[in-house]
């Protein structure tokens, strides 16, 4: 069996040349401001399905940088692993702060008497302590689709806008459902529509963002 020899080093760049010439084969053209994102989403997983899937509002990619850049970036994840697959070194790098609220104690007892979600409660906890600067919140759902159609709900009501979603639940119940309604709800935005998504994803695209803003 032939196998590439490649430096340690250079395997990362080899695997982003390698989708760069699949994506060329595969005749897929990816817009230049969303094409480091898709190509790491891609990166992530080997699914060059997210090519087509992953939909992006207008600018939202220079939106999402000019928050990062700012200093006063809040990252809101649904999930620890997304959390913990959110480069520690970009954030600290850009000043930006990165929370998951599902291990709480309050918000499982918040869940518990409202019959809700942990992730519908993590959203509400968010909101209640970003309120004041949700301009600069990036909220990444890559999990729970209870989560996105919370953050609807708390946008149509005039409580809580995070300033960019990320909306890539996976699975079969009110995903597809959840992430149609965040394409409606949200002026800034980045879905995968269908039924692909998860957490490595949603950490593939804030890294994709924080690399964008920071040389690597």
């Amino acid at each position: 069996m032939d196998f590439e020899v490649i430096k340690p080093a250079e395997i990362e760049k080899r695997s982003f040349e390698i989708i760069t010439d699949e994506l060329k084969e595969k005749g897929i053209a990816v817009c230049e401001e969303n094409e480091m994102v898709i190509k790491r989403v891609i990166h992530a997983s080997a699914d060059f399905e997210y090519a087509k899937t992953l939909v992006f509002s207008h600018n939202v990619v220079e939106k999402a940088k000019k928050i990062l850049n700012s200093g006063k970036a809040v990252i809101v994840t649904d999930t620890q692993m997304a959390k913990s697959g959110v480069n520690k070194s970009a954030l600290a790098s850009l000043k930006a702060e990165c929370h998951c609220f599902m291990s709480d104690e309050d918000v499982a007892l918040s869940a518990r008497v409202s019959n809700s979600t942990r992730a519908s409660a993590s959203a509400q906890k968010a909101a209640s302590l970003f309120k004041n600067n949700e301009e600069n919140v990036i909220y990444a759902v890559g999990n729970a689709p209870t989560a996105l159609i919370t953050l609807c709900s708390l946008k149509d009501s005039g409580v809580f806008s995070p300033a960019i979603v990320i909306g890539v639940p996976v699975g079969f119940v009110n995903v597809v459902q959840s992430k149609d309604l965040a394409v409606q709800t949200f002026e800034n935005y980045i879905v995968a529509t269908g039924r692909k998504g998860g957490s490595t994803i949603a950490a593939a695209i804030l890294n994709a963002l924080m690399y964008e803003c920071v040389a690597r």
